[in-house]
């Protein structure tokens, strides 16, 4: 893999994290609100991605620093399952 690879993983990665993270709050603060069911949605959908990126990288044993998911893990971190 080349080095325009590697940092195009990594960075999307981090931003895909950092983004779920975000929308989680997001979610959380609308509660209540006319906003909840679209935050919400929003939300999932981001944990959707996150998971399918970890569980791919698992299939292709690519190691979650690869895609700065280190110490991530999407149904504990977004969904609180874990």
């Amino acid at each position: 893999m080349s080095e325009t690879h590697k940092n195009y993983l990594h960075d999307l990665g981090a931003e895909l994290r950092d983004r779920a993270l975000k929308a989680k709050e997001q979610a959380q603060k609308a509660r209540g609100t006319s906003d909840e069911q679209f935050e919400r949605g929003r939300a999932f959908a981001y944990y959707e991605v996150v998971s399918l990126m970890e569980s791919e990288a698992k299939t292709f044993e690519l190691p979650p620093e690869d895609l700065h998911l280190e110490g991530f893990d999407a149904d504990r971190d977004l969904m609180g399952l874990g």
